[in-house]
């Protein structure tokens, strides 16, 4: 069974080491090969760990002090991958871990926070039913939803496929509460090519509206897809396709990145490819206040559409597109040998009206020439024109010989989560979670004393502290000053429960051990 472990950490950063303050590291122990997919961060600034892992021992994963297993699940699990989730809250504790386990192999690939504080996991399924899965399979490997509350209790589940091998890649939730899923599909009846990408949209209760195929001639993988502003959904994909099929455009090179713009109906609004004559690798999106930020890896020169070079082996390259996908700019970042750009984050302007930087992370492969930062993650933070501002590595208390970036998150309080694997031998990787606190970015960060949200309110609201504090009292009140509520705090963002309010104007009133005060008014609908 995987146990938590805290350990101090120790920073080399390229340019200033006082920048930086280690909050807290978790290594998350191992004795397999465990997958680490994603950090969710979560409205109240917890954050959901999820990956896939072989449960050791009894299987029994212990949360509370109880079992995370089903009923249905009394038998001993399968030997194989499972989804494995762990839920830290602010201060790096765990909160709760679940697994979720068919009888075969099931790798968890995606997961979204829904706005009801609870999260939507999307993986690949090589089980049929049985444990925790309640449909049989459809034919090779499937499409695996499961729907959590904010304790991990699952809300309802759903299988997606058909008799060919359906992959999984990313989920989002879409501005009418609903779900667009993204994956892979080969060899389809339906298909364009040897590999195409597969869209499912979905009502919030996993009710499936609609199916979209979509490929060119040759292989084209869903790398990422973000919501956009309209309700509809922004697509990253990597092309190894001539035009043909659904694929109007042309590729450049070896590989391109193709971004399809979809509606909120899930039909297609416009595409485009970029590439050079080599291999270019998309990995992430970002949405920004001019439209979109697109990036990932290049092995290309100056050719195709690519306006600028690379230095060495893999370089990183970021491309800024309007919300009608027209180049805005393009740039590339070098940090020697095989680049990997895992994660990007924006930081944005109090108002959501303007972007003010971009963080990146990954980790750097060795390709020929060791250096002594290979396998150790990064970040580069630029500003909102692209422009390199600075860069830093990250090492662990225990160096190990492998280590991988999975994501990066920017925190709205300007703190920092990068997650990943470690491992001195290839097989035995552990989780690692390191959160930072960066002088640099914190300086950026436009703070309010207090900020409430959703508000108006319907059934429960967030309160953000923005200034220091160790403990906090915040208190309900009437307008008639009338106390209706009252908590103690720890933590930046606190979930106050509004369900039983009447329709009207309340005051939320903050008090912390520093004797500052802060209030605001919240609307009940």
């Amino acid at each position: 069974m995987n146990k938590i472990y805290s350990g101090a950490l120790l920073l080399c950063s390229v340019l200033s080491i006082s920048a930086q303050e280690v909050v807290w590291q978790k290594d998350i122990k191992s004795s397999t090969q465990d997958f680490l997919s994603q950090v969710t961060t979560t409205i109240d600034q917890q954050y959901l760990i999820t990956g896939s892992s072989i449960q050791t021992g009894n299987g029994m994963s212990k949360a509370g002090g109880k079992s995370n297993m089903s009923v249905a699940n009394s038998q001993q699990p399968n030997n194989g991958y499972d989804f494995h989730l762990i839920k830290l809250n602010q201060q790096g504790d765990q909160v709760w871990e679940k697994y979720f386990s068919g009888q075969n192999h099931d790798f968890l690939s995606s997961t979204v926070n829904t706005q009801d504080g609870g999260f939507l996991l999307s993986g690949t399924s090589f089980s049929g039913k049985g444990l925790d899965k309640k449909e049989d399979s459809k034919g090779g490997s499937d499409i695996w939803l499961i729907r959590i509350n904010e304790f991990g209790d699952e809300l309802w589940q759903k299988t997606i496929g058909g008799a060919s091998d359906e992959e999984a890649r990313a989920v989002i939730q879409t501005t009418d509460m609903g779900f667009f899923v993204a994956g892979n599909i080969q060899n389809s009846a339906k298909g364009y090519g040897s590999k195409d990408i597969l869209i499912v949209k979905l009502d919030k209760s996993g009710k499936e509206l609609s199916q979209l195929i979509l490929g060119g001639k040759g292989l084209d993988e869903v790398e990422k897809m973000i919501p956009t502003k309209d309700g509809g959904a922004l697509l990253g994909v990597y092309s190894r396709s001539s035009a043909g099929g659904s694929k109007k455009t042309e590729n450049f090179g070896e590989g391109d990145y193709w971004i399809i713009k979809l509606n909120k109906e899930g039909k297609v609004e416009w595409e485009k490819n970029f590439g050079g004559k080599g291999d270019d690798h998309l990995r992430t999106l970002a949405l920004t206040s001019t439209g979109y930020l697109i990036g990932g890896e290049s092995r290309s020169e100056r050719s195709g559409n690519k306006t600028v070079s690379i230095e060495e082996g893999t370089d990183l390259w970021l491309i800024s597109l309007n919300e009608r996908g027209e180049e805005i700019w393009q740039k590339s970042y070098n940090f020697k040998n095989r680049d990997v750009l895992m994660g990007m984050s924006v930081l944005h302007a109090s108002d959501d009206k303007s972007s003010k930087g971009i963080l990146l992370g990954g980790y750097t492969q060795a390709e020929g020439r060791i250096e002594s930062d290979d396998e150790t993650f990064w970040m580069l933070y630029l500003d909102q024109n692209g422009n390199e501002q600075w860069r830093k590595h990250v090492k662990g208390e225990s160096r190990k010989r492998e280590e991988r970036l999975s994501d990066i998150k920017l925190n709205r309080d300007g703190s920092i989560i990068l997650a990943g694997t470690s491992a001195e031998e290839l097989g035995k990787e552990n989780w690692k979670i390191v959160k930072l606190g960066d002088k640099q970015i914190d300086q950026l960060i436009e703070k309010q004393d207090i900020k409430i949200y959703p508000n108006p309110v319907s059934d429960y609201a967030y309160v953000e502290i923005g200034f220091d504090f160790k403990e906090a009292d915040i208190v309900l009140y009437d307008m008639g000053g009338r106390q209706l509520q009252s908590l103690k705090t720890k933590n930046k963002v606190t979930k106050i429960n509004t369900q039983n309010l009447i329709q009207g104007a309340y005051l939320i009133v903050v008090k912390t051990d520093t004797e500052k005060t802060a209030n605001g008014k919240i609307i009940k609908k």
